[in-house]
């Protein structure tokens, strides 16, 4: 069976440029992108989120917009996730209306594997507005997971916008100081549930604008650099985006990950690994060492 291939683009960011995030080579950026995707001719393409960077909400349709028609040129079935940016003035039915598709959690079956698109809720709270700060892992979300994890019968290459692996984010130009922003509080819930997983499974995740692989319990988690990001290539835009290659474990075949533009990253993974799970960690040394006095006792 052939290998199944996913184009993978993250937090596009298009409007006006901010900072490290050069908004304004958004557009032409995704053209290159569409190019990319007819040539290399994959068998579907996932959207990461953060496609805009928001300001309000009459803005932020017309940005959106933008987008979706940058997308329109690309022929091969798409699947789009949303980040915070497209939720901070835009409820998801917006986001579904734009890019006339339904932004459900949902799962495809591609060749061999299983596509999860979990598309968890991704909205920051605002103290001012909600009472709380930061990402909600909502329990229907985890729930539904929970279920696709409990049933699979086939590999799972898990995207989401906001990461699970609470790797560690220094040096990251936006997250070092704010690490409770890079991840879900209640991560180490959805980590604990993937690891009941009995096939072989691979997370994507897009919102901390770098390339990273963080294994957990013996799951690889990449994170890909963001198309518009600059810190990693100032004064130029990352133009990131990925190739995903996905073999038949039962064949013995790889997980191949390959970042292209200004800040390419290549990882290639044992498919047969990513279903195997680790030894459950040692409690910290103390405890141990007082439960073995008191067994000895």
């Amino acid at each position: 069976m052939p290998a199944l291939r996913i184009a993978v683009v993250a937090d596009i960011h298009h409007g006006a440029d901010h900072g490290t995030k050069l908004g304004s080579a958004a557009l032409p950026l995704m053209a290159e992108f569409s190019r990319f995707v007819a040539e290399a001719r994959p068998d579907a393409v996932v959207d990461l989120g953060d496609r805009i960077s928001d300001l309000d909400r009459d803005r932020d349709l017309v940005l959106e917009r933008d987008v979706a028609e940058a997308f329109s040129a690309i022929s091969v079935p798409r699947f789009h996730l949303c980040g915070n940016h497209d939720r901070d003035h835009l409820d998801v039915a917006d986001n579904e209306a734009v890019l006339g598709q339904p932004l459900d959690n949902m799962t495809v079956d591609v060749g061999g594997w299983r596509l999860v698109l979990w598309r968890a809720d991704s909205r920051i709270r605002r103290p001012a507005r909600d009472g709380m700060h930061g990402f909600v892992l909502a329990e229907p979300d985890l729930l539904w997971l929970a279920g696709v994890v409990r049933e699979a019968d086939r590999p799972l290459a898990i995207m989401s916008h906001v990461p699970l692996s609470g790797h560690s984010q220094t040096s990251n130009y936006y997250f070092e100081h704010n690490p409770q922003l890079s991840t879900y509080p209640a991560a180490d819930r959805a980590r604990a549930v993937l690891r009941m997983a009995r096939v072989p499974v691979l997370c994507v995740a897009g919102h901390v604008h770098w390339n990273t692989l963080t294994t957990v319990d013996g799951i690889p988690h990449l994170t890909l650099q963001s198309l518009t990001e600059s810190f990693t290539t100032r004064p130029g835009p990352a133009a990131a985006w990925a190739l995903l290659e996905l073999a038949d474990p039962a064949q013995g075949g790889a997980i191949d990950w390959r970042v292209l533009g200004n800040d390419p990253f290549t990882v290639r993974i044992d498919a047969t690994a990513a279903g195997r799970r680790w030894m459950t960690q040692l409690a910290p040394f103390g405890e141990a060492r007082r439960a073995a006095l008191a067994i000895g006792s």
